[in-house]
């Protein structure tokens, strides 16, 4: 029963955004001519897909197979997806509600992802409050032809500014017939339920009528999953880590008493005068579901009481496309997109005692409010014992938990002409994009209406009962107190460009071609901050991003087949911005000794000027950080005198301010492979890429500016022999202003084998493999400090600290016989150590002060999916999928804060086995 009620809310969730869905593809006729076709990073077109760039190309029968659903969930499977990209469950991070891709792991901002070729307008809120990039989620995914990730860089046709490499899905262009898709899902738990409807319709064909006219539209809903519905799934969704081990004081814990210190209770807990210790007020039985209590008589509970693990979605995709000959060598275009997502996060309920940064004003030159020493219970407080204003810890319980709801509708228009004049292959385009997201986090608090109701006994809401009692307060003291936190923001892109291509000349090995282009765009974001964040009238810090860019750009390119074993080719591009202009070149040459064989090698310079979350003076962020605390636990040990181990491993935040003395990011990036045949069937590549972003822009490491004597700490000092150490409170915020720093350099491995087999009455069957390898990641500070994250749990300055392994590896074997395929995928990410970065002291202890996890090492974890599809009839189509085939539980993760007690690298070993179910009806 509960199984039907989870599926039919699911479906329910879907249908009511409506219901439709896309087609399989057209097959190709394998005896047709060959085509020219323009391929990911040039702008010839040209007979053959191999290029001296390495390109990943995922079909639409490699999405299908996958059984993933949605554009993101398969690039962020992909091997060479690292440390940055944004899963669909970080619903607590500044993005929230998008997700992203970060190619080697420089983060999403040096990843551009284009959509058929060209740009689209970022989501509208900046990740880490910085990183401007490309929601994945506004892509339809039943509309995909195909996707080709272009690993090297791109610095012609598409922007110097892709330096990580680049993301081109191309959706479909000339689909003909109507096609419906439904599907449902749920996980082993009968639980997190999916629904999704899809419908595809196209008519008339291009080189019969002349025209051709598409249609696809999607609807999807998924369920809330939260925390606590995995409490029997080991470690996975416990803030509670204690059985395995560890200390009842880790990141998601709260309550517990300290030396001085304490965290946020629902009973409340009053700074005794006397002894400047906390003492909880009684009841904590009626609030908290944590049976093993806080020995030093704290309120002990656990994020998992509140927290969702996976949000709430809803949402919607549409696109059409529509295409005229307008003669035989004109043909007008023109694409229309929409896209809308609605998701909703839970997290804890609001404290009194944040410490909250937002612009300096004259009635706060520092622009940073401590709360925990601000927020005093009054002398004549009916809970206060002591007779004199004193501190308290409490989380409003009676309040509730924070949902945050992120509601995004994205927008896109492509008005191109494309043809042949005088030998050249042109196409021209205007385009325009926009994001507009609604921020709406419910169950703020208005601090200062909570300072008064605590503390001035002539307010008309004092006394404000808390814990225990809080039900002898009226409903106008709510009212007055929790706040719904409310920002619209904006990005907008519009581009102008125009491309050609033509033959030249004959050479030894071909013809000579040349292409010429340019662009001109301008984009905007306007990024205001959560109401009531400007002067820290709520409990939440400022973050907000205004400014605006305009672009021109031209770029030449030319491949040179000088002889018919050796291709060489070269590009150059300039782009004009107010303030920086950049030339950057691209060389590539390929030598094809035998038909089977072929070497190949690319340079390629990268170039991007500051964002406006970057340079301009009027944005302002506060992120988060799991750290070390310099002071009180110098050398991964508790320092005397009040430290405990909870300052080991510590979330701070970090205030980062806009610089407009920024410099731009510079980058060289190096390629060196082989393609190779050597048996039937068989194709393998293998190349070792190298790239170092130099000036790069980020702010001070959390690590360094931990240490500065500008670092916001309690006043809770160590006391050694009697005498307190100034400036050795808990770390509560440092200040990390954006700077260039020195650079970055990734270097490592791709392998991408595919070998086909023919059985025979058996049918055929593909085995395919990638596997990358990241033999160094270097981040370099000016000041010369360097460090290598490559095969740690760092960077743990990037969006979820989910880390950087050293080598992941995705193999696939697909079986076909008449209308039945069987897929199965392996994904596997390798250990890591559990360092900050190499050389560092192990991040995370076990309550006895030994390294966590075992050997200071988490774990490698493979998964299993499995996809299976069936052609009953020609129009109908039966397909399901299983993810995680195995059930296998991610494994214990103490670091990140992307996920509670596991690696979100690791989600679908957090959620647990998957099953999917869907009809494809072809009219």
């Amino acid at each position: 029963m509960y199984q039907k009620k989870a599926i039919a809310q699911a479906v329910t969730l879907a249908l009511a955004y409506a219901a439709l869905g896309a087609a399989p593809a057209v097959a190709q006729d394998a005896q047709g001519p060959i085509q020219r076709v323009e391929i990911t990073g040039s702008s010839i077109k040209r007979a053959t897909a191999e290029t001296a760039s390495p390109v990943q190309v995922v079909s639409r029968e490699d999405l299908a197979k996958s059984g993933k659903g949605t554009v993101a969930e398969y690039l962020q499977t992909l091997t060479s997806d690292g440390a940055g990209s944004l899963p669909t469950g970080f619903g607590n991070g500044f993005a929230a509600g998008s997700t992203a891709i970060s190619l080697r792991g420089l983060g999403a901002t040096s990843t551009l992802v284009l959509l058929n070729g060209r740009r689209m307008a970022p989501f509208a809120r900046a990740d880490d409050g910085q990183k401007s990039f490309t929601d994945l989620s506004t892509v339809p995914m039943e509309a995909v032809e195909r996707i080709e990730i272009l690993k090297d860089g791109a610095s012609s046709t598409y922007g110097a500014d892709a330096i990580a490499g680049v993301v081109n899905i191309i959706l479909r262009k000339d689909f003909v017939g109507t096609t419906f898709k439904a599907e449902v899902g749920e996980s082993r738990s009968h639980d997190a339920g999916t629904g999704k409807a899809a419908l595809t319709w196209g008519k008339g064909r291009l080189d019969e009528d002349g025209y051709n006219v598409m249609v696809n539209a999607e609807f999807y809903g998924n369920q809330s999953l939260l925390n606590k519905d995995r409490a029997g799934r080991e470690w996975i969704g416990h803030g509670d880590i204690r059985p395995w081990g560890y200390a009842a004081n880790t990141q998601f814990g709260y309550g517990y008493i300290t030396s001085g210190a304490s965290q946020p209770t629902p009973t409340g807990a009053l700074r005794d005068p006397k002894t400047g210790n906390y003492v909880s007020l009684p009841g904590c039985s009626q609030f908290s579901v944590t049976a093993a209590q806080d020995p030093a008589g704290g309120c002990l509970w656990y994020a998992d009481q509140f927290r969702s693990m996976q949000p709430k979605i809803g949402g919607m995709n549409f696109y059409t496309r529509f295409t005229k000959n307008l003669s035989n060598d004109l043909q007008f275009y023109a694409e229309a997109g929409y896209s809308k997502r609605d998701t909703e996060f839970t997290l804890i309920p609001p404290s009194t005692s944040g410490t909250i940064a937002f612009p300096p004003n004259a009635a706060n030159p520092t622009g940073i409010i401590n709360y925990g020493n601000a927020i005093l219970m009054g002398a004549t407080h009916p809970q206060n014992p002591y007779g004199v204003p004193v501190r308290l810890r409490y989380s409003l319980f009676d309040v509730g938990p924070s949902t945050r709801s992120a509601d995004n509708e994205f927008s896109r228009f492509v008005f191109g002409l494309k043809g042949t004049v005088a030998g050249w292959d042109f196409d021209t385009g205007l385009t325009h994009s926009q994001s507009a997201l609604d921020l709406n986090y419910s169950n703020m608090l208005n601090m200062k209406v909570l300072q008064a109701a605590l503390g001035d006994p002539t307010n008309a809401l004092f006394p404000y009962y808390i814990g225990a009692q809080a039900g002898k307060n009226p409903a106008a003291l709510y009212a007055a107190l929790a706040t719904n936190a409310t920002s619209h923001s904006t990005t907008k892109l519009d581009v102008l460009d125009f491309k050609a291509s033509r033959e030249l000349m004959q050479l030894p090995g071909g013809a000579l071609g040349l292409a010429v282009g340019g662009e001109y765009r301008h984009q905007s974001l306007d990024n205001p901050s959560l109401s009531g964040t400007s002067d820290g009238s709520i409990n939440s810090s400022y973050v907000a991003a205004q400014g605006s860019q305009n672009v021109s750009a031209v770029f030449f390119e030319v491949a040179a087949p000088i002889v018919k074993t050796v291709e060489l080719n070269a590009a150059v591009r300039y782009d004009k911005y107010k303030d920086f202009s950049s030339t950057t070149p691209k060389f590539g040459a390929k030598w094809t000794p035998l038909k089977t064989f072929a070497l190949r090698t690319t340079y390629t310079e990268g170039f991007r000027a500051p964002g406006p979350a970057e340079f301009s003076p009027a944005s302002q962020s506060t992120g988060n950080s799991a750290v070390r605390d310099p002071i009180r636990c110098p050398g991964g040990t508790p320092a005397a005198g009040g430290a405990t181990q909870a300052d080991c491993s510590i979330t701070i935040g970090a205030v980062k301010v806009g610089n407009p003395s920024l410099q731009p990011e510079k980058s060289k990036g190096y390629t060196l492979g082989m393609v190779w045949d050597p048996f039937d069937g068989t194709a393998l590549s293998l190349d070792a890429f190298k790239i170092k972003r130099s000036n790069e822009i980020n702010p001070l490491s959390y690590v360094e500016a931990a240490a500065l004597p500008t670092a916001i700490r309690n006043d809770n000092n160590l006391v050694v022999n009697g005498v307190a150490i100034p400036n050795t409170g808990t770390l509560l915020l440092s200040k990390a202003p954006y700077q260039n720093s020195s650079f970055t350099e990734v270097k490592g491995v791709d392998l991408d084998v595919k070998q086909r087999f023919r059985l025979g009455d058996y049918g055929r069957a593909t085995v395919g493999l990638t596997w990358t390898h990241v033999a160094s990641w270097v981040r370099a500070e000016k000041n010369g400090t360097r460090f290598q994250y490559a095969g740690t749990h760092g960077n743990c300055d990037t969006s979820d600290c989910a880390g950087t392994p050293k080598d992941k590896i995705s193999t696939t074997v697909s079986w076909d016989r008449q209308d039945l395929n069987v897929t199965a995928t392996a994904n596997y990410r390798a250990d890591m150590q559990n360092v900050y970065f190499a050389g560092d002291k192990c991040a995370s202890q076990y309550a006895n002060g030994s390294p966590a996890p075992g050997n200071c090492r988490l774990a490698s974890f493979t998964t299993i999916d499995l996809s299976a599809r069936y052609q009953v009839t020609p129009q109908l189509q039966v397909y399901g999928s299983i993810t995680n085939l195995f059930d296998k539980i991610a494994p214990l993760d103490p670091l990140t804060y992307g996920g509670m007690s596991y690696n979100p690298m690791d989600a679908s070993g957090a959620i647990g086995r998957f099953f999917k179910a869907g009809v494809r009806y072809q009219f």
